[in-house]
């Protein structure tokens, strides 16, 4: 009797050992997982000696696979500086991706540029930043806000300092001054 449930038993543990390839699968995870991580990053780019971005993130992943990138899952802080080091510009999102190859960095999620040197503010939910053709873009809704007034359209493209650009079918209210009529 009892070699015959010491038999069941390793039957059954026989076969309830089976492996299932999608569970085993799912314990291969290489690829989600970043090849660094850094935590509470500031990273200073400069051309010639001069300071020209400061990039601040709470996360920083890189991967380094067929097509390599750098993703801020916690979102990022751009500051741009003049030559005197005074901040002209600065972009907050809370998601960013940039890819190395490729030379395209995309924010999205709450994406607020401040030009405080033209005092207008920027809002949409996606940029992207053509680093090879030096121009940012959008193909969503985004609200410019001057001094003037408020504009609204569905996209926008401009130079990557923000000097010229045009809105896409741009509505809105804008202030003129009776006195630049003449």
């Amino acid at each position: 009797m009892v070699k015959s449930i010491v038999v069941i038993v390793c039957t059954t543990m026989l076969f309830a050992c089976e492996n299932d390839m999608q569970t085993i699968n799912s314990f291969n995870t290489d690829e989600l997982l970043p090849d660094e991580t850094a935590k509470d990053i500031e990273v200073i780019y400069s051309d010639s000696g001069m300071v020209m971005i400061k990039l601040i993130s709470s996360r920083l992943n890189r991967y380094q696979n067929e097509e390599p990138y750098i993703e801020f899952p916690e979102g990022l802080q751009l500051l741009f500086f003049d030559s005197l080091m005074n901040v002209k510009s600065e972009l907050t999102a809370n998601y960013g991706i940039s890819w190395e190859k490729k030379k395209l960095m995309e924010v999205k999620d709450d994406v607020v540029i401040t030009d405080f040197e033209k005092d207008e503010i920027l809002n949409t939910e996606h940029i992207i930043w053509d680093q090879n053709k030096r121009t940012i873009y959008s193909e969503v809704f985004v609200k410019r806000t001057t001094a003037d007034g408020v504009m609204y359209g569905d996209g926008f493209s401009a130079d990557e300092n923000l000097n010229s650009y045009k809105l896409i079918r741009p509505r809105g209210v804008i202030t003129v001054d009776d006195d630049s009529r003449n």
